[in-house]
């Protein structure tokens, strides 16, 4: 026969186990939703794949900051040309870091850049090549070269990357092709508790707009998208699948859990003895 205490000692027994149950189904759980859609592309086969829309020379934008480099058969003729494009040294105030930062050709805000000799003139709107063939022209009908080549490039070609990143903010590169997996391989990957099916992509267009497009990282549509290149000033912004929250919210629990079950086992071990 079971005495009373026993049966009461059996049921606290049970109370205990209970909350260790609890304590492993979250665990089980937070595992599970941390892993799931963390892959890009997960269906994707061996494939050539060709892109249906070819990058797009992007239009030359109020405040670009632009190289135009003017060269010749004659070097001491050119450098009048490519004097704003020279490298300076910027030390801070504190002395401890210095960086080099070329000037170059900034567009105003009327879309124009004053240019040497040539004077004032409007490149909103245009692409680069186009600045180029303009510019080349004008030296030739004002004959102050002979052949000139001109080279134009971005200088602040730069992505937003904000939202559930490793590292947010705003990167600046050298190339003027950046596909949307460098953007955030530079903002070290999307976090475990973001939404790789619904990235959000928010752009400038020429007509002075706003483009919000909502993107799907596991597709292999995306590849061929008009959308998988990125342009100057883009911000790529990466929603929360609201893990962070849950596990804020379980760092929150885990503790009353504990502190319920160390009651309960010294109320146990009271009937006990």
């Amino acid at each position: 026969m079971f005495s009373p205490f026993q049966a009461i000692q059996g049921k606290f027994r049970k109370l205990t186990i209970l909350p260790f149950i609890c304590f492993l189904l979250l665990i089980f759980g937070s595992s599970c939703s941390s892993t799931k859609n963390m892959n890009y592309f997960p269906e994707i086969k061996d494939a050539t794949l060709s892109d249906k829309a070819p990058v797009a020379e992007p239009l030359i934008q109020i405040n670009d900051l632009l190289s135009i480099i003017v060269s010749s058969s004659n070097p001491e003729a050119s450098a009048i040309f490519n004097a704003p494009n020279e490298s300076t040294n910027i030390t801070s105030s504190a002395a401890i870091s210095s960086n080099t930062l070329t000037i170059g050709y900034l567009v105003n805000l009327n879309g124009d850049i004053l240019f040497p000799v040539l004077g004032q003139i409007h490149v909103a709107g245009l692409n680069k090549f186009q600045v180029a063939d303009y510019i080349t022209q004008k030296i030739k009908e004002r004959k102050l070269l002979i052949d000139p080549i001109v080279t134009i490039r971005y200088l602040n070609f730069r992505v937003s990357v904000l939202g559930e990143v490793t590292r947010p903010g705003v990167f600046t590169t050298p190339t003027e092709k950046l596909s949307i997996m460098e953007a955030l391989s530079f903002a070290g990957d999307i976090t475990v508790f973001g939404k790789r099916n619904n990235v959000l992509l928010i752009r400038e267009t020429d007509k002075g707009q706003k483009l919000v497009k909502h993107l799907d990282l596991t597709k292999q549509e995306i590849l061929t998208s008009p959308y998988y290149y990125l342009k100057s000033n883009d911000v790529i912004i990466v929603e929360s699948n609201g893990g962070r929250l849950a596990k804020e919210k379980n760092s929150q629990f885990i503790p009353i859990l504990f502190s319920v079950l160390s009651f309960l086992i010294v109320a146990v071990s009271q009937i006990k003895f």
